[in-house]
């Protein structure tokens, strides 16, 4: 009709070039967008969840077009998460295969993942902080998660605009008291409602019990004792109510300095060697605090330095590591090279992608992190000394380098319910500051540190590199990072136990003195479905044989040493270790720091340590013992499926291993279906396929990434360097095209 309409309006036979544009007005697409709004997705509100405020007409654009097209709907703020609501149809088309949130949706985002807010304004890209004068055409927010959403805000009215820009900004960037977070609306929401319970056998660390079970596992009940000095939190509100402690240590010294100075048992190796941690004392000017400061170490050295029987190597990672703001430095840049806001950006990064890594230093601070944990695994198990580690409060770096060491040398620790309860006992029992770390206040850039995160990216290269000795997958270690910033558990929303049982027990903000109900993030089903929580176990885990009574009665005769894998040619004394020691305690008094950090990095450990490695890494992997990484400049990668699974670009269709997973994934259906035929008859087996539809039946449809990217469709834009596509110029389909010349450039 409009072709019609042209032709006629030139007058004459004369041919006229199609010229005619057709533009739409925004008010006529608000009046076409009417029956689209009138599908969009009902907004679900948690327990205790309250709306703030809203905005309709609002664009969400799609990132891998550039920004050209986009979804309409409304943008809600609660006090929980930030919501589009949209009637995005290509979203449910596979609904069947969609790895879902239950808690968070494919367009929500929690406050607490927010990372930063950008505002557009005339094309031009501002940070969003306090009282807004001026509010922006378009809305950018950067999460921690590495999601970029873009929204529109150019067709909305400017009341909504105003109130849905400063709501966000507001209760996401502004500093909260703990008392404001979500995580106690929802806790008090629940309360007389049944929460759901851990299936898992995750061991907590909030009993005395739990840590004489501990010991018992590990053998090191001898040597340790638990100790209830800190019941009440009467000594140290940083240390948990129950710790272990070296059995000679007399219990009045743990209240001598609140806790500090005191070496905490982390962990027993089955050599009888064991893994110790201490906090510094505080700094003190005056000399007759340092002279009882002295005489205190001193008493302590005395107590678990007892040769021949205990070796003990003290590691300085306060002064001889990564700091931790190397770790932040290093990772503000790294984030950066996923945070993309178009198709457009992404290309022209891809050319110096590898050098925009490697400036940044975050693998090799992960590589340095692996080696640290060797090094100390070596003297544990080479040279059958324990280790102390000593840092300034004891809950970052210890925390870090303790649990590392765990999961390399304790095939406990890489099952789904050890690594859990590794956690629990390192990192939430062990005080670390999940609170400041994160920054869930908002209170201090400088505190947010990504420590737990450099963990499980350290877990990963081990993963990644020996999938079969780990019951766990990666896309477990990815919803667990994601878990960080959701704020209905409470794992990872404290600074301590004490604070936690302060502002969420008996002396919460309960009226009747009950302490609230809070989940644990161990308790899966409150995320996903049971058919999702398949993917967070590893098919190809080599469970341990179970030994028959026979078999476990001669090993009992067996000396525990004997255990000890024989990893290196040779091992030095004991009697020459804990002389080497103390020469090292003796030099550190009298000539100081710089002399011992000398000593410490010289060549004689170092050849040690390589020489350690490498033997290990002669010999076959034994997936139920000792775990060590390759360290190498490229064995250490970029985990792909957390920081690349929100690009298109970064994404094969189809490839990866997502195909060799959902064949290993059939074939064990079929043996399992085989086996509930032979087990329970055919009848039952049919039932049983009727109730558990394979998540990746189609798996040569879906991507490198998946679960979390599922079938988005890929760039057309070729795998050319800038330079090369640029000149290609916005053509969809270069087969469709007629022969002509195309510049590409210096390619």
């Amino acid at each position: 009709m409009l072709g019609k309409a042209v032709v006629g309006a030139g007058g004459g036979n004369k041919a006229l070039k199609p010229s005619f544009v057709s533009y739409v007005r925004p008010e006529e697409i608000h009046t076409n967008e009417k029956e689209v709004t009138e599908k969009e997705v009902t907004l679900h509100l948690l327990p205790g969840e309250q709306l703030l405020c809203e905005a309709s007409a609002v664009l969400k654009y799609v990132q891998e077009d550039s920004c050209q097209r986009g979804i309409c709907g409304r943008l809600v703020c609660t006090d929980f998460k930030i919501a589009f609501l949209g009637s995005d149809e290509s979203a449910l088309e596979n609904d069947e295969t969609q790895f879902k949130n239950k808690v968070i949706g494919e367009n929500d985002i929690t406050l607490h993942c927010v990372d930063q807010i950008y505002g557009v304004f005339d094309e031009k890209k501002k940070t969003l902080l306090g009282q807004l004068k001026k509010y922006p055409e378009k809305l950018i927010i950067h999460c921690k998660d590495l999601r970029v959403f873009h929204f529109c805000l150019r067709y909305t009215k400017e009341e909504e605009v105003k109130r849905i820009v400063s709501g966000i900004v507001h209760h996401t960037l502004t500093p909260k008291r703990l008392k404001r977070l979500f995580l106690f609306s929802y806790a008090a929401a629940i309360q007389h409602s049944t929460a759901p319970n851990p299936k898992s056998h995750t061991v907590m660390f909030d009993t005395l019990e739990d840590w004489c079970w501990e010991l018992e596992r590990t053998r090191g009940s001898v040597k340790y004792k638990a100790v209830r000095v800190n019941e009440g939190y009467k000594v140290c509100e940083r240390l948990p109510a129950y710790f272990v402690v070296p059995t000679p240590l007399p219990e009045e010294n743990v209240s001598r300095f609140q806790g500090h100075g005191i070496p905490i048992w982390c962990w027993s190796y089955h050599n009888g060697c064991a893994l110790l941690k201490m906090s510094a004392l505080p700094k003190e000017q005056d000399d007759s605090v340092l002279q009882i400061q002295k005489s205190f170490l001193d008493g302590i050295y005395r107590i678990i330095h007892r040769p021949p029987y205990e070796i003990v190597k003290t590691e300085d990672l306060s002064s001889n590591f990564v700091s931790l703001q190397d770790i932040q430095t290093a990772y503000a840049k790294f984030k950066q090279l996923f945070l993309i806001d178009n198709s457009a950006e992404f290309w022209d990064t891809d050319i110096k992608w590898f050098s925009l890594l490697e400036s940044s230093s975050w693998l090799d601070i992960i590589r340095r992190c692996l080696k640290k944990a060797i090094e100390i695994i070596e003297c544990l198990e080479a040279q059958n000394m324990s280790v102390l580690l000593l840092e300034e409060n004891a809950s970052d770096l210890c925390c870090l380098v303790s649990s590392l060491v765990q999961v390399m040398m304790d095939p406990h620790c890489r099952t789904s319910a050890g690594f859990q309860s590794l956690i629990q006992k390192e990192w939430v029992m062990g005080g670390h500051c999940f609170l400041d770390r994160c920054n869930h206040l908002r209170q201090s850039d400088k505190e947010e540190v990504p420590v737990f995160l450099l963990f499980l990216d350290c877990v990963w290269q081990l993963v990644h590199q020996h999938p079969p000795a780990f019951e766990f997958t990666e896309t477990y270690l990815t919803v667990l990072s994601d878990s960080l910033y959701i704020p209905i558990f409470s794992t990872f929303f404290f600074n301590s136990p004490h604070q936690k049982e302060t502002n969420m027990g008996r002396e919460g903000p309960d009226a009747q003195g009950k302490p609230l109900s809070v989940l644990t993030v161990w308790d899966w089903s409150v995320q996903f479905e049971p058919k999702a929580q398949t993917l967070l176990r590893n098919p190809l885990y080599v469970e341990k044989p179970k030994l028959d009574k026979g078999q476990r009665k001669g090993m009992r005769f067996k000396h525990q040493r004997q255990l000890s894998l024989p990893l290196t040619q040779s091992k030095s004394s004991p009697k020459r270790g804990f002389l080497r020691e103390e020469t090292d305690h003796l030099i550190k008094n009298l000539l100081g720091k710089r002399i011992s950090k000398l000593i410490n990095s010289s060549d004689e450990l170092q050849d040690a340590f390589r020489e350690f490695y490498d033997s290990w890494h002669s010999k076959p992997p034994d997936y139920h013992g000792l775990l060590l990484p390759h360290i190498e400049g490229p064995a250490i990668r970029v985990w792909a499926q957390r920081y690349l699974r929100w690009i298109p670009e970064a994404q094969i269709l189809g490839g990866g291993t997502v195909a060799p997973m959902g064949k290993l994934l059939e074939m064990m259906e079929e043996v399992q279906s085989l086996q509930e035929k032979i087990n329970e008859g055919h009848h039952r087996q049919e039932a049983l396929q009727a109730e558990t539809p394979s998540l990746l039946r189609n798996s040569v449809r879906l991507s490198s990434l998946f679960p979390f990217a599922l079938l988005q469709r890929p760039s057309s834009k070729p795998v050319l360097p800038t330079s090369g596509w640029k000149a290609l110029g916005d053509e969809e389909d270069l087969a469709t095209r007629e022969d002509e010349f195309v510049d590409l450039g210096d390619v």
